[in-house]
Order: structure tokens, then sequence, then C-alpha cells
């Protein structure tokens, strides 16, 4: 150590070791310490060790083996995912996707058992209102008698509220909406995301809504993907 406190020069200095004896590693600033010590001492390797030997690159038969291993899980998965899509539980999606691969109806089943297109009156696009046009066609018929759904499709919903009052939505073909409002009731057991071959009782001619006091009868109407449309010429076109 200098007179000054700074450590001399030569403490940093390899100093022989005893002969035979193998020398140990050393503090710095105790008698004996190399700076080769220091990666020893911190776990490190020494400045004579030699490094280590280069990662081998995986060989062509390792790889081929993990790529068939991805193989065989995609394909697992994949036959999981057909069984799964056949099973009753995934009956609705499946008939969604089939609704709407499906194109539009070229005609329709008069929603309203025992009336025929001929008694039906046009009035879709009639004035209702200051400011509102009728979207569909009113079908009348006595109180209580058998709603029926025009199409196939999908329940898509089951509500009372609005214009419409006691209302049904069905997914039909190429995704258009078909409404059914101012039930009296809806047939008991008819719910949401049920599938309804044509001709499936939905619900019973009433007057709910806004309808509220007026003839008995139905509104029907269909949304396309412009908007609601005439189905008239469709129930017409049923022979």
């Amino acid at each position: 150590m200098r007179e000054d406190g700074k450590p001399r020069c030569d403490a940093f200095l390899r100093k022989p070791d005893a002969p035979g004896r193998a020398r140990e590693p050393r503090c710095p600033g105790s008698s004996g310490f190399h700076p080769a010590d220091v990666p020893i001492l911190c776990g490190g390797r020494g400045l004579n060790t030699p490094s280590p030997e280069p990662r081998s690159r995986p060989t062509t038969a390792l790889r081929l083996r993990r790529w068939l291993l991805r193989l065989c899980i995609l394909v697992a998965l994949g036959l999981v995912a057909t069984w799964a899509w056949h099973q009753p539980f995934l009956a609705t999606p499946r008939a969604v996707w089939s609704l709407y691969r499906q194109p539009p109806p070229t005609s329709l089943v008069v929603p309203v058992q025992g009336v025929r297109a001929r008694q039906i009156a046009d009035t879709f696009g009639a004035q209702r209102g200051a400011s509102r046009r009728h979207a569909g066609v009113d079908i009348f018929g006595k109180r209580g008698t058998p709603v029926l759904s025009a199409t196939a499709g999908v329940v898509a919903s089951i509500r009372e509220g609005g214009l419409g009052g006691r209302q049904v939505w069905i997914l039909g073909p190429a995704g258009e909406r078909h409404y059914y409002a101012h039930l009296q009731d809806w047939r008991p057991g008819l719910e949401e995301g049920q599938i309804v071959p044509a001709g499936t009782v939905l619900g019973f001619v009433g007057d709910s809504g806004n309808a509220k006091g007026t003839p008995p009868h139905l509104h029907y109407g269909i949304y396309g993907k412009d908007g609601a449309y005439d189905p008239l010429p469709l129930l017409r076109a049923t022979r």
C-alpha cells in the first residue's frame, strides 16, 4: 500500500506459488491476486479456460421428425373439429351456416293457416303516420289462428315490445330475417336457436303492440341485405 492509501501496482502482479502446489484464486488486494482470478471467483471461466464447443445445428432427420410431429397434431385437431361439427350440440351453428349459403327464396308459405295469397292486400309501402311506411303486409285471420313459419330457418328472437308487440324473428335462407308481429301468444315450447322447417307453428294471430283494438292480424315482413322488401310476390308464387 502506498502512502497516499492507494494499492501498489505490484499487488496485482501474479506471484509464483510454491513448487508442486496449485495456486488458489485470490481476492483483489490480497497477496497473490491475479486479474485472471476475477472470472473464476465470479463463477465464470479463467482467461486460459478454453471456450465451450459451439452448439451443433439440428440434423435433417431431427428437423423432419419435428415437422412430422406438428403435422400429426394438426391432423388430430382437424379430426376432432370434424367430429364436433357433426354433433347434436352444434346443430344450430350448422343450420345457420347452411342458411347463409342458400339463395333467397323464390316462393313462401302463407304464414297464417287457412289464408290464401289472393286474400292478402298489397299494403307494402303504404303510409303509416307522418314519417313511417308499412314495411310488410297485414294478413287477417281469426284470433288464435296458428301463425306458420313462411320458410325454413332458425328462431333468432322471441320478444315483446315496441310497435310489433309479441313477435318472432326467424333467420331464413341467405341470412334474411322474417318478422312475425302482433301475435296473441307464442307457441308453447318455442325457443331461440330452435331449427324450424317451413310451416312450423310459431304463435297465434292477435292484436298486440300498436295493433291493439284493430281486427286481429299478422304483420309479416322480410328484411334482406338492402332492408325490407314486399313479401307478397313470393307468397303468391306458391302453388
